[in-house]
């Protein structure tokens, strides 16, 4: 059984994912438990989850500038970044700090 991971999204972001604040996921088998990172989500994000507009979401293979990311309430500049181990019931939280006007 795959990792379960939960996704929050806000500040616009949600826009990008069907409209959804709250999403919670079971990754695939091909993401190893105790080796799958960020680096690997964000990816697979894009391909399987995101609705419109991937450039507003990725920039090579990061979140775009402008994209807060928290791991389990913690900036992801704390936790490594894309070097993060994804851990089972994980809370992936994507804000979007640019707005228009």
């Amino acid at each position: 059984m795959g990792l379960t991971i939960h996704l929050q999204f806000s500040g616009g972001m949600e826009l990008l994912f069907n409209n959804e604040k709250e999403k919670t996921v079971t990754l695939p088998d091909t993401f190893t438990p105790a080796l799958a990172t960020l680096k690997d989500l964000l990816p697979w994000m894009r391909d399987n989850l995101l609705s419109e507009r991937a450039e507003l979401f990725m920039q090579g293979d990061t979140v775009r500038p402008g994209i807060l990311v928290l791991i389990n309430d913690a900036d992801w500049e704390l936790e490594g970044e894309l070097e993060y181990v994804l851990k089972d019931d994980d809370t992936i939280v994507f804000i979007s700090t640019l707005h228009g006007g």
